[in-house]
């Protein structure tokens, strides 16, 4: 269930914008048979109660040529507030990390990371992530297949 003041209305706009945010209030008023004034009103508003964070294009990453996807587990040999912060902020620099997630077990963080060739991510590797201090461990997991990627949230 979600929380907050989310009528049915609300929500299938939500799911209508997982799945196509190019469409039109418009387009969207159709669907719902609402007003266009009412849908461009809610997603104002769903946009403002931070629902929607934000609205992207998702690219197909092998056309970009950003072929290899790893996950990286890092382990870092202190674990202070500053020294959490300064990796966080360190590592979110880098243009082939489109993740960065704080874990609990074994690892701090994951990193998932998009490079062109196994090359590419080796130059990463000892260029940028090896480069910052306080990492003890990285160990990286290499995607042979990705049979299932979703973006959208089940509502």
């Amino acid at each position: 269930m979600i929380q907050g003041d989310l009528d049915h209305v609300d929500v299938e706009i939500l799911k209508i914008l997982q799945q196509d945010a190019s469409l039109t209030n418009k387009e969207i008023s159709n669907k719902l048979h609402k007003s266009i004034a009412t849908i461009h009103e809610r997603i104002r508003r769903l946009k403002e109660q931070g629902y929607v964070k934000r609205i992207v294009a998702i690219l197909d990453r092998k056309k970009i040529n950003r072929d290899l996807i790893a996950f990286s587990h890092v382990l870092l040999k202190e674990h202070t507030a500053s020294t959490l912060i300064e990796f966080e902020t360190e590592v979110s620099k880098f243009s082939e990390v489109m993740e960065c997630l704080q874990m609990t077990g074994a690892h701090d963080f994951i990193l998932r990371i998009a490079t062109k060739d196994m090359d590419a991510y080796h130059q990463f590797l000892r260029n940028k992530l090896a480069t910052l201090p306080n990492i003890t461990t990285v160990q990286s997991y290499f995607v042979l297949s990705e049979p299932k990627s979703e973006t959208a949230y089940p509502l």
